[in-house]
């Protein structure tokens, strides 16, 4: 684990596994500057996965009783650090309790906070290509390849009963975990109880194949598996087509994305619309600084965050 010490300029934490491969530790030098945190930095801490739940309460505390560390936002250990050290928080949003993970840790007026910002996160990414009453107009479907983090707080997203009938008229759920599907499972009948949704185990890219040409047109595919950037390939067989009219979300923003190209290889012929992660990328980290360093990252803020990001991805 990394070592921690005390910090002497106001500190944000990435708590992840492999954090200095990651694009945010060359923007955010150029976020600060931009957002007027000149002084402050972004330190990496790195835990093995499914670390010792005392590790996970260590780096808690250290950020708990430390001055000048204002937060953190955390990857990979969302579950585990919940599990470990839910009782050191003073506040848990109603997200992290529902989905029992947390993605940011910040401070207000001496107390400890702990939020899920993932399905906000998803919700902002997905207004930027879904037009507003899009499954009202259509019909349309979702097909959610993967049940992990991801899926849950998208499907929490699209799903929420303030939508009312403006939500895919049927939901496609897949993963080759029995456990996730029953996590996710557990998850949406708290959020939406009348959404339509099917869950299926399965073995391999085929069976994927099959769902998505059952898709009826104007759908929404999304590629949550984490395939094409933690491990290599796709989840759907080489010949699957796509439902014409369709949007198709690549959450992976780097890395092969082989499922994206598959996509943009039909974008002509079937009419999709095709996006990668780079957006929620960024949703996901202005969120969790605007909590750390109470600075509302929303219109011309988050313009200038991704103009400059653009720039030097």
């Amino acid at each position: 684990m990394t070592q921690i010490e005390k910090a002497t300029v106001p500190t944000m934490y990435f708590i992840g596994v492999t954090t200095t491969q990651s694009s945010i530790m060359k923007l955010f030098p150029e976020w600060a500057k931009a957002l007027g945190l000149d002084d402050a930095v972004l330190k990496g801490i790195d835990l093995e996965i499914h670390a010792d739940p005392e590790e996970y309460r260590r780096v808690v505390n250290f950020i708990k009783e430390d001055e000048l560390s204002l937060g953190a936002l955390v990857t990979t250990h969302k579950i585990d650090l919940y599990e470990a050290a839910k009782d050191l928080f003073d506040y848990l949003d109603p997200y992290a309790e529902m989905f029992g993970e947390l993605s940011s840790i910040s401070k207000q007026d001496g107390k400890l906070c702990g939020h899920a910002k993932d399905p906000i996160s998803s919700a902002l990414a997905l207004e930027r290509f879904v037009p507003e009453t899009y499954w009202a107009d259509h019909g349309g479907e979702l097909l959610l390849l993967g049940a992990g983090g991801s899926a849950i707080a998208i499907s929490s997203a699209l799903l929420d009963t303030k939508y009312g009938n403006n939500i895919p008229s049927k939901v496609t759920v897949t993963d080759i975990n029995e456990h996730r599907l029953t996590e996710i499972e557990q998850i949406i009948q708290k959020v939406n109880p009348d959404a339509s949704v099917d869950y299926h185990l399965i073995s391999g890219a085929d069976e994927n194949g099959r769902l998505l040409e059952a898709l009826k047109p104007y759908s929404l595919v999304i590629n949550a598996t984490g395939m094409g950037k933690d491990r290599p390939g796709s989840p759907l067989p080489e010949q699957a087509q796509f439902p014409a009219d369709s949007l198709v979300w690549e959450l992976n923003y780097r890395g092969e994305r082989e499922f994206m190209y598959h996509a943009l290889a039909q974008k002509e012929e079937r009419n999709l619309h095709v996006e990668d992660g780079w957006i929620y990328f960024l949703h996901g980290w202005t969120q969790v600084i605007s909590e750390v360093f109470h600075l509302p990252i929303i219109g011309d803020r988050f313009d200038r965050i991704e103009k400059i990001s653009s720039e030097m991805r």
